[in-house]
């Protein structure tokens, strides 16, 4: 695909997000999606395949959220196979706090579906806010 068409696809999936509809950027990642954090803090690892990202990251995380997330993208660069996307988060968390992220992703797109993410983001925000991803991830492995 066109880096314009991989443009237009994480364009349409972050209009939904900014409306709370995460069911389209889920729908997007490839099967054999690989999502990395940056940095030198708890949150940097990477998550290899799309059910692990569904099941240690994305769950664990939102699970921790007290109403509808939201994402508004504020800018888009597209290049061969990848789109930068700067967004803002927007969501409060059960224990009360706001938890307003910035992030920068770097997705390579194959074939319409995101296969490479790297996030870049507030750790410091995420570590203030945000239970321990280890921490999620064993507190939500079932009994």
């Amino acid at each position: 695909m066109s880096a314009a068409a991989n443009k237009q696809i994480l364009q349409n999936v972050f209009a939904e997000m900014a409306e709370g509809n995460t069911a389209r950027f889920r729908d997007c990642l490839s099967d054999d999606i690989s999502w990395s954090f940056k940095g030198s803090t708890k949150w940097t690892m990477t998550y290899r395949g799309k059910q692990a990202v569904l099941r240690e990251l994305l769950g664990p995380i939102f699970a921790q959220f007290a109403n509808q997330y939201t994402s508004t993208a504020e800018r888009f660069v597209a290049d061969e196979d990848l789109v930068v996307v700067e967004t803002r988060g927007n969501v409060m968390t059960k224990s009360g706090r706001a938890y307003c992220n910035k992030y920068c992703y770097v997705c390579r797109m194959r074939d319409g579906k995101i296969i490479e993410l790297t996030e870049y983001m507030d750790t410091a925000l995420a570590d203030a806010v945000l239970a321990d991803p280890v921490t999620m991830n064993h507190a939500t492995e079932p009994a």
